[in-house]
């Protein structure tokens, strides 16, 4: 009974251990994480099993505590020299160019054309001609830049439009010409036909 007692202390501990060791760490979500921290994590999560069977916690929490202090370095350094960032984390690699698919890019990026378009879909972009640039990030990410004639409009461009046309009196007859219903035109809304 008292080793049951004291496998269930030693959880506890690694396990308020790690949750305060990862609150350290920082937030990333999985799609965010670098390669350095991806192998920092899963080796934390293997290192804090290990005491259970091996009964060796002080051990396990200082492999854990220095696994997190090389992962805090490594991000330091990425801030501080841009140098070692590219090194860590590498490019970002172009996808697609003036909407064209960059076969060898995707090749070397191991990515699919059916997973480029997924994404692409996930972004609300449903036709690649659309597309100016598009980019896999390092952090996996898609980036993405639009066609001029495939970008939304502002509301910067619409209010510069419409002050455009009302500042000049013919523009301002003009648009209230428009706008008053014509009894001779239908406009063709089917709900009206009820």
């Amino acid at each position: 009974m008292n080793e049951i007692w004291n496998e269930v202390w030693k959880a506890l501990v690694l396990i308020i251990f790690g949750m305060l060791v990862l609150r350290l760490a920082g937030r990333k979500s999985i799609s965010q994480m670098t390669i350095p921290t991806t192998i920092a994590m899963i080796s934390i999560g293997t290192i804090i099993v290990e005491p259970i069977a091996d009964h060796h916690i002080l051990i396990t929490m200082t492999a854990a505590a220095v696994f997190i202090a090389v992962l805090i370095a490594v991000e330091w350094l990425q801030l501080h020299w841009s140098l070692f960032e590219r090194l860590v984390k590498g490019p970002a690699v172009i996808v697609i160019k003036d909407g064209r698919v960059q076969e060898q890019n995707l090749k070397k990026l191991c990515l699919t054309l059916e997973a480029l378009e997924m994404n692409l879909r996930e972004q609300g972009i449903s036709r690649l001609s659309d597309v100016k640039t598009a980019t896999i990030e390092p952090n996996g990410m898609l980036g993405y830049e639009l066609q001029d004639a495939a970008k939304p409009v502002t509301l910067i461009q619409v209010e510069a439009l419409l002050a455009k046309y009302m500042s000049s009196p013919a523009a301002s007859d003009n648009m209230a010409a428009q706008s008053e219903p014509d009894p001779q035109k239908q406009d063709g809304n089917l709900f009206d036909q009820l």
